[in-house]
């Protein structure tokens, strides 16, 4: 791999900023200084900029629990991003895995597995994805079967059968919810079509990986080899209760 690239991939800046970097002799490489930016490095040479290592890394998985009024997106001229929280990371290409509403908190994968996040996102995959909610109504037994059927969101399919758990019943009623699909606004689109509205919206799963609750918002830690294990072995999910 080039030179410049390598320093890229992990951040050291852009590749004009890099290539200056290397030509002014602020690089070395296994401890000689190189000034040619096509210079060939192999991950695992140890490379250093104005003295500082930057060892080479090719995929980053990090489990984020989202605050509110935080975008899920790479950049974004207004608001903060999910990726402006992940102050540790090494490569400049990471990416949420889906995305949560603005208002939206919980657990959000960061990755650059772009084979990964395929698997996690695609439809036919239907894996679960589990949220917790504050809803503004009465919710009772009868959206529990409305979720479990499908509901009519606007578009030209039922969604797919929904698992609906009742924790609390009142005004404000207080639900889990477990979907298998990842439409735009899905989960506050199906209540709203129930007669309901989301006050509040948490998701605390997405396949085999969990939020840590220990994280606050805000938060994020590396995912563990057993989560990432799980994650990447990840089968069709089922609802066996739907």
């Amino acid at each position: 791999m080039r030179l410049d690239k390598y320093l890229c991939d992990m951040g050291a800046g852009t590749r004009s900023q890099v290539k200056q970097k290397i030509r002014k002799g602020l690089v070395t490489l296994e401890g000689e200084k190189v000034t040619r930016p096509e210079c060939q490095v192999n991950p695992g040479q140890t490379v250093l900029v104005e003295g500082v290592p930057f060892i080479y890394t090719e995929l980053e998985y990090y489990m984020l629990n989202k605050p509110a009024g935080c975008v899920s997106a790479r950049t974004d001229g207004q608001c903060r991003t999910v990726l402006d929280l992940i102050v540790s990371k090494k490569r400049k290409d990471l990416f949420p895995v889906g995305r949560l509403d603005k208002d939206t908190e919980g657990l959000l994968l960061i990755t650059n597995d772009g084979k990964l996040a395929h698997r996690l996102l695609s439809p036919r995959h239907h894996v679960d994805k589990t949220y917790e909610a504050k809803i503004q109504g009465r919710v009772t037994e009868e959206h529990v079967k409305r979720f479990r059927e499908g509901l009519d969101i606007g578009e030209e399919r039922l969604t797919l059968p929904a698992l609906l758990e009742i924790l609390s019943s009142g005004e404000i009623s207080r639900i889990r919810v477990t979907i298998q699909e990842g439409k735009y606004h899905q989960i506050k689109r199906m209540f709203h079509a129930a007669g309901c509205e989301v006050l509040y919206l948490k998701r605390l799963s997405m396949g085999s990986l969990t939020l840590d609750e220990s994280l606050q918002p805000g938060e994020y830690r590396p995912l563990t080899e057993e989560e990432l294990a799980e994650l990447q072995n990840e089968r069709k999910g089922e609802m066996d209760a739907v």
